[in-house]
């Protein structure tokens, strides 16, 4: 028997309670799965004007996928059990800091904000201040440096 194709609210929830506490994608979601639909299948149901709740359903799934991504964040942030090595040079011990580690941990953190931004805009996108407060709006002066270099020659400049 094949993945499953047809919709069922009881699939949706299922798929929608694995997004909501997991930090994979919808592919690796369903193909861990064999219970449920490949991707394009799901992707289907989204798309037919009847699954209004499971649209609604999978939103909720996203944000709620976006919270754990964020709460990945502060844990891998907070994390400093691997940060430093132990080097043995002769008989001397030393600490140092693991740059593999460290390094691993920031693209963790920086992948898993990326995603939460993509997932949950609204919250964990970039701000973007498009109001003036009344205040005028002045643009950088753009300068035309032949022009300058003309005014320049003939006011006996170089």
């Amino acid at each position: 028997m094949g993945r499953p194709t047809l919709f069922t609210p009881e699939l949706a929830e299922r798929i929608c309670e694995e997004i909501a506490e997991s930090s994979k994608g919808l592919h690796f979601i369903c193909k861990e799965n064999e219970d449920f639909p490949n991707k394009s299948t799901v992707l289907r149901w989204l798309a037919i004007p009847e699954n209004s709740d499971f649209r609604d359903q999978y939103a909720r799934a996203r944000e709620a996928q976006a919270d754990k991504l964020a709460a990945e964040i502060l844990a891998i942030s907070d994390d400093g059990t691997h940060d430093t090595m132990t080097v043995y040079i002769g008989d001397v011990t030393k600490e140092v800091e693991d740059k593999e580690w460290v390094n691993r941990s920031k693209l963790r953190v920086d992948a898993r904000k990326w995603l939460a931004s993509k997932l949950a805009p609204k919250k964990y996108g970039d701000k973007i201040d498009v109001t003036t407060g009344g205040e005028k709006i002045t643009t950088p002066m753009i300068i035309d440096w032949n022009e300058n270099r003309a005014n320049s020659e003939a006011e006996g400049g170089a």
